[in-house]
């Protein structure tokens, strides 16, 4: 593996807003609580534990001629990650807005990212782009981008390991066409059951078998609280969190996870060590009030020796 890994991400770069329940979650109510506004994204979530993990990182995501454009501008400068994106004067920027309830779990979401739909296709196929991705060790995509821009995407990295991240159940199937020749999918159960064609009641190795005759030779499969399950050419194997020593804010910790994980996996360390870096990144997200933690060397360290070696799953 390469010294100074060298990664290029593709995908969101948006506002996210984060609106907490104060009280019990009432439906169709009105709901006392608070409203957030920062700056998020499937890859630039995950970039940020990259870079923090050591990695040299690339954006290339898409936003509008707004105030919010020059939020997110400013959020990728601030997080020491070269901008690529492109900007279109006369569209809004992509934003997602998420109401949790008062112990930091997801209630809704609502994606607002029609852009991603309509221009990724065709920036896809820009020159540069061909550059960029030439010039990188590895990539990083989220499934915002749809299909088309997806398999474009895998056909120019010729052959260099790219990383996915599912984004939500709705939009992971925009991967099926990809699947073959991804080196990594990160996804949570929800996303793996719409992915593999399943229901609810499926159990681990229902899933895993699914994902395998999707098309998938390897995964990480997230469950709340519970079990990380990952599978390669090796086996199949489960990395237990720690349980936090609060609960912030759920929102973004499985692209944390993401991040971390694929920084271990371009220092060469195999799958089941790179998911311990990947849970303790999450666990340091949910104890935080940002999406993705400003945690340290030494604040990392702390976290990863609080998590389990992984365990073969029969």
């Amino acid at each position: 593996m390469v010294k100074s890994p060298r990664i290029l991400a593709v995908g969101g770069a948006h506002i996210d807003r984060r609106g907490q329940v104060s009280g019990a979650y009432v439906p169709a109510a009105s709901n006392p609580g608070t409203m957030r506004e920062d700056v998020g994204g499937g890859v630039f979530n995950a970039l940020r534990s990259l870079v923090r993990r050591g990695v040299s990182a690339s954006l290339l995501s898409l936003r509008g001629g707004d105030a919010a454009a020059d939020t997110v501008s400013r959020a990728i400068a601030e997080a020491g990650i070269a901008d690529l994106s492109a900007v279109f004067l006369d569209r809004t920027t992509p934003s997602y807005t998420a109401l949790i309830d008062r112990d930091g779990e997801l209630i809704v979401g609502f994606a607002d990212m029609a852009l991603y739909d309509l221009a990724f296709p065709k920036q896809i196929r820009r020159s540069k782009v061909r550059e960029v991705i030439a010039a990188a060790d590895a990539i990083l995509c989220d499934a915002n981008l749809p299909s088309a821009a997806l398999e474009r995407l895998v056909l120019l990295a010729a052959g260099k390991p790219v990383f996915a991240i599912a984004i939500s159940p709705a939009k992971i199937v925009r991967l099926k066409s990809v699947l073959g020749r991804l080196a990594v999918v990160f996804m949570n159960q929800r996303e793996a059951v719409a992915l593999a064609g399943l229901d609810g009641t499926a159990s681990r190795q229902d899933i895993v078998d699914g994902l395998k005759r999707a098309g998938l030779s390897s995964a990480v499969v997230t469950a709340g609280g519970g079990p990380v399950l990952g599978f390669d050419q090796d086996g199949t194997f489960a990395v237990m969190p720690p349980a936090p020593r609060k609960v912030t804010d759920v929102t973004g910790a499985g692209d944390a996870l993401a991040g971390a994980t694929v920084a271990a996996l371009l220092r060469g360390t195999p799958l089941r060590g790179a998911l311990r870096e990947g849970v303790a990144a999450a666990t340091l997200a949910i104890e935080s009030a940002d999406a993705v933690p400003d945690f340290t060397a030494a604040t990392f360290s702390e976290a990863l020796a609080l998590v389990p070696d992984a365990q073969e799953v029969a």
